[in-house]
């Protein structure tokens, strides 16, 4: 008989990995599957209420639609005028700090922990994501744990980020890989007037 590469009834969470104790998790999930979830579409206040209420730092007009799922949100820090879409997953099993003016997308999964697969035990670890100002992660994109995507970066439909993603840039792929510089406000409007 092979010996086992995973053996699953050894797993065990490391001590106060949830950051909370297990009643308040769930009672988040409650909340998150009844008053946040069932929340008409523009209530975008309650929803940012509801999230600071459970120790999410959720920054001004902040636009979070009703079925995006935050795992913790006392790991989660948003900053001002961000937009996440519907579907959208915050994995915030670890950190996840959204800068200012972000958008993460529909269906977008954006993780911050991961198993560790060399390890029979297959033990959980966290690692803070970074989205920093200024980024757009487009429809379906997943990030991985551990990534900076650096301010002002495009990162196209359903890229998967493995590694961290220079600042303005634009990036996609499987793995995402860059593919040229972002331009900024004053080069498009320069372009266009050469064009008018």
């Amino acid at each position: 008989m092979q010996p086992r590469v995973q053996d699953l009834a050894r797993f065990t969470l490391p001590p106060n990995f949830r950051g909370r104790p297990a009643w308040f998790v769930q009672l988040w999930w409650i909340v998150q599957g009844t008053l946040f979830r069932c929340s008409p579409q523009f209530m975008y206040g309650w929803r940012n209420f509801l999230l600071r209420l459970f120790g999410a730092r959720i920054g001004k007009g902040v636009i979070i639609r009703p079925t995006a799922e935050i795992t913790y949100p006392w790991k989660l820090t948003i900053g001002d005028y961000v937009w996440v879409g519907d579907h959208a997953t915050l994995y915030t099993l670890g950190e996840i700090y959204i800068g200012d003016n972000a958008c993460v997308s529909q269906h977008s999964y954006v993780c911050a922990a991961a198993h560790d697969y060399l390890k029979p035990t297959f033990d959980i670890y966290s690692s803070a994501v970074v989205i920093e100002p200024e980024v757009w992660l487009a429809t379906n994109v997943f990030v991985a744990p551990g990534v900076t995507v650096g301010r002002g970066a495009v990162v196209g439909a359903c890229s998967v980020v493995t590694k961290n993603v220079p600042p303005m840039t634009i990036c996609a792929g499987n793995p995402a890989k860059v593919i040229r510089p972002r331009p900024t406000g004053e080069e498009v409007l320069s372009a266009a007037e050469r064009q008018g």
